[in-house]
C-alpha cells in the first residue's frame, strides 16, 4: 500500500440494504459490510455479478441511503438532515459503467459543461477554462473535440468525455463503475492511462470491477464481495493468495499467479506472495534446469 495514505475519507460502518423490504420481492443486497478508504488510496470493489457491487458504491455518494448501518465521508454522516446531495455528489463524483450512454448534449462541449453551467455560480469564461484543463488533463484535444457530436467519438473518446463531465467538478473521490467494460483493445489502453494519471495526480480512487487483472499497478488494495458480504479485503496478492488457498473465486485471480500455484503444488521451489507479475520470470527462471555444456 502507499506509504503516502492519510486519515479515513470514507467509513462504512455495518452497512445493510435490502431492496423491497417487507414485501414478497425483500432482498438482501448488502449485509453488515464495513470497511475504510484513505485519502489517496486506490481501492477496487470485485466480485460476481450480483454480488453488491454497485449497490455500494450508490451508498457512498448518497444515491441509496442504508437500510441500516452508516456511511461517513470526510466525517459527515450521510444520512443527517443537513448534508446537500449536489455538494455530496461534487466531491464524490460517480461515473457508471456505460458512462457514454449518459450523453445527451449535441455538442462535447455542451455535455462536459452541463453542470457547471446549470449551477450559474461560474462565469462562462471560467467554466470554458475547466473545460478546456479538463480535457488536457484526459488528452482530448480540446479545439479538435468541443464542437463534435460526443455521438461521433470512438468508445474509449466518449468514456473519456463522459469522465470528463465528472472531473470537471473536480471531485476529491472518484468512484469508476466497470470503467473498461465493452471497450477494444485501445480504449482499455486509454482508459488505464487515465486512472493511472489520477492516481499520481492524488485522487481518491474507488474502481469496481469483475476482473482485477487489468487493475494492477494501480490499486492498493481489494475488496472481494460475495452475495453482499465482504468475502477477503487486503492488497491484491495477499488477496490472490487467501483465494488460491481457499479455491474459491479463482476467476479474480490472474493467470501467472495460479501457474506458480501449481507449479509449486508440484514442488517446484516457489516463493510465498506477495509478489508482483513483473516478479513471475525470475521465479521461473530460478527453477529451470541450467542447460549442459556442449
Amino acid at each position: 500500500m502507499r506509504s503516502d495514505l492519510s486519515q479515513p475519507i470514507v467509513t462504512v460502518e455495518n452497512l445493510t440494504h435490502v431492496y423491497h423490504a417487507g414485501t414478497s420481492l425483500e432482498r438482501i443486497a448488502l449485509e453488515e459490510v464495513s470497511f475504510e478508504i484513505c485519502e489517496g488510496e486506490s481501492l477496487a470493489i470485485v466480485g460476481e455479478t450480483g454480488s453488491g457491487k454497485t449497490t455500494l458504491v450508490q451508498h457512498l455518494n448518497g444515491l441509496l441511503k442504508p437500510t441500516r448501518g452508516r456511511v461517513r465521508v470526510e466525517g459527515v454522516d450521510l444520512a443527517g438532515p443537513a448534508v446537500s446531495r449536489a455538494e455530496l455528489r461534487r466531491r464524490v463524483g460517480l461515473v457508471f459503467q456505460y458512462p457514454e450512454h449518459q450523453l445527451f448534449e449535441e455538442t462535447v462541449y455542451d455535455d462536459i459543461s452541463f453542470v457547471l453551467r446549470q449551477r450559474s455560480t461560474f462565469p462562462p469564461h471560467e467554466i470554458e477554462e475547466r473545460v478546456k484543463k479538463t480535457c488536457f488533463s484526459l488528452g482530448l484535444d480540446y479545439e479538435k473535440f468541443r464542437r463534435r457530436s460526443p455521438f461521433e467519438l470512438s468508445s474509449g473518446e466518449m468514456r473519456r468525455v463522459a469522465l470528463a463531465g465528472v472531473l470537471v467538478q473536480d471531485p476529491k473521490i472518484l468512484i469508476l463503475d466497470e470503467p473498461t467494460v465493452g471497450l477494444d483493445g485501445e480504449g482499455k489502453k486509454e482508459v488505464l492511462r487515465e486512472i493511472r494519471e489520477l492516481r499520481r495526480r492524488g485522487k481518491t480512487l474507488i474502481i469496481v470491477s469483475h476482473q482485477v487483472e487489468n487493475l494492477l499497478g494501480l490499486i492498493d488494495r481489494v475488496i472481494v464481495l460475495d452475495r453482499g458480504r465482504i468475502f477477503a479485503a487486503a492488497t491484491p496478492t495477499e488477496v490472490f493468495s487467501f483465494l488460491l488457498r481457499v479455491k474459491k473465486f479463482l476467476f479474480l485471480v490472474p493467470p501467472i499467479y495460479q501457474l506458480l500455484a501449481e507449479l509449486k503444488a508440484e514442488g517446484w521451489n516457489i516463493p510465498e506472495p506477495p509478489f508482483t507479475p513483473e516478479d513471475a520470470l525470475p521465479i521461473l527462471e530460478m527453477n529451470l534446469p541450467v542447460p549442459a555444456r556442449p
